[in-house]
């Protein structure tokens, strides 16, 4: 979808940079990385994308990472108001996909606001890409037939006094958590009060798509101090349900015997 206002000044791109392997981005993102004049990235858009940005383009690191130097949302909006006052070509660079849970649809606001023409380029989001890279389809025709997608890293948000997580729990057979590693804990122990049994899978997959992509298997009630043992590290997108166990990566002691394709009774 193309969202372009009347006025005539300088353009801005959001671009969804996809989870980290430049082979899923998309035709298009790439076409307007190549022609940028100025491109405002994020800190999770990996360096092979970064790569491919025109040499010439004025490159500027806006950050948001947890614990990391970023520039506030304010700052940012405004400095893409800036330079899309004064160069054809302005990329907002984002991770994922600008719509899902990247603000984008904030700045896209802000932006038209300003009388800023905009168009968004959507991106593959991690929480589709990341698991399957890990081998996990988040919906399957015995395990799955519903998936919510849910950040981690608002856990009191500012839009609503807290997720619902008993909800959550109830509805969806998978579970994929955005930015959750840092509440890993809360989130668990969240959702175990709302009835999902400690036994339930769940994978934790870090740097997902890049080649220093890392997994981790437990269970709800094992994965809080699985996480302290190996020092698991953000970022990490977690997945929650019984198609966790399909991952030809998952260990043999975690599996079933439904897994191993054997009887089970």
């Amino acid at each position: 979808m193309t969202l372009i206002s009347s006025v005539t000044k300088g353009k801005v791109y959001l671009v969804g940079a996809g989870p980290g392997d430049p082979g899923l981005l998309t035709l298009r993102g790439k076409a307007l990385l190549e022609a940028a004049e100025v491109v405002v990235y994020d800190a999770l858009v990996s360096d092979a994308i970064l790569s491919l940005i025109n040499p010439k383009a004025d490159k500027i690191h806006a950050g948001k990472r947890r614990g990391q130097h970023s520039l506030l949302q304010t700052e940012t909006t405004q400095l893409l108001i800036e330079k899309a006052q004064q160069q054809a070509v302005v990329v907002r660079l984002k991770g994922g996909d600008p719509f899902v849970f990247g603000r984008g649809g904030e700045e896209m606001a802000d932006l038209q606001a300003a009388g800023i023409a905009v168009e968004v380029v959507p991106g593959v989001t991690a929480g589709v890409a990341v698991p399957a890279y890990a081998g996990i389809p988040i919906t399957h025709r015995d395990r799955s037939s519903s998936v919510t997608f849910v950040t981690g890293h608002e856990m009191a948000g500012k839009y609503r006094p807290s997720i619902a997580w008993e909800a959550i729990a109830r509805g969806s057979e998978t579970i994929v958590i955005y930015m959750g590693l840092h509440n890993l804990a809360l989130i668990i122990e969240q959702l175990q009060t709302a009835g999902l049994p400690g036994i339930t899978p769940i994978a934790l997959i870090r740097w997902g798509t890049r080649p220093e992509q890392e997994e981790l298997f437990a269970t709800l009630e094992t994965v809080v101090a699985a996480v302290a043992e190996r020092q698991f590290q953000a970022p990490a997108i977690a997945v929650i349900g019984q198609v966790v166990s399909l991952s030809p990566l998952l260990p043999p002691t975690m599996m079933t015997a439904s897994d191993r394709g054997l009887p089970t009774a």
